[in-house]
């Protein structure tokens, strides 16, 4: 898909580098980022790591579909996504997601879209490091009513 950038990765990445990419073409005037890191707390435990499996070629394939929905729903120029996996520790990057358009409303929409499917659509297994032992991380009900919004 053209202008559309997906990666699934142990390293981490530069936002200031991923922000450059996404600022190449002067007709559109926004550009929104989001990106989500590891966390102290979840649920009432403290997190010292977190582990994120996934199931190869499957992610992406499901990433680029994403992708895809968001630019029948909104005049999107650039989309990049990148998601770690593997083992990460406080505070680190987890997920980048930038998006371009012509308007700040579906930048803005188009990033919160693909953020709240990413979450409750795409094959990645959590394994939280927390005070009490390590814990498989179900979806949350929050994620799920966030996509069901978008119905």
């Amino acid at each position: 898909m053209e202008n559309t950038h997906i990666l699934v990765q142990q390293a981490d990445f530069n936002v200031a580098d991923e922000y450059t990419q996404l600022n190449q073409d002067d007709s559109d005037g926004a550009i929104v980022t989001f990106v989500g890191k590891v966390r102290n707390r979840n649920e009432g435990n403290d997190v010292s790591q977190l582990t994120l499996e996934h199931y190869p070629g499957m992610t992406e394939k499901v990433l680029q579909e994403l992708a895809q929905e968001a630019r029948e729903r909104w005049p999107l120029n650039h989309i990049r996504i990148i998601h770690r996996v593997g083992t990460m520790n406080l505070g680190e990057q987890i997920v980048f997601i930038g998006v371009t358009s012509q308007h700040r409303q579906a930048a803005f929409d188009g990033c919160e879209f693909l953020i709240d499917f990413l979450k409750t659509k795409a094959p990645f297994w959590k394994l939280e490091t927390t005070d009490k032992g390590d814990k498989w991380v179900d979806a949350r009900e929050t994620d799920q009513h966030a996509t069901s919004l978008w119905q």
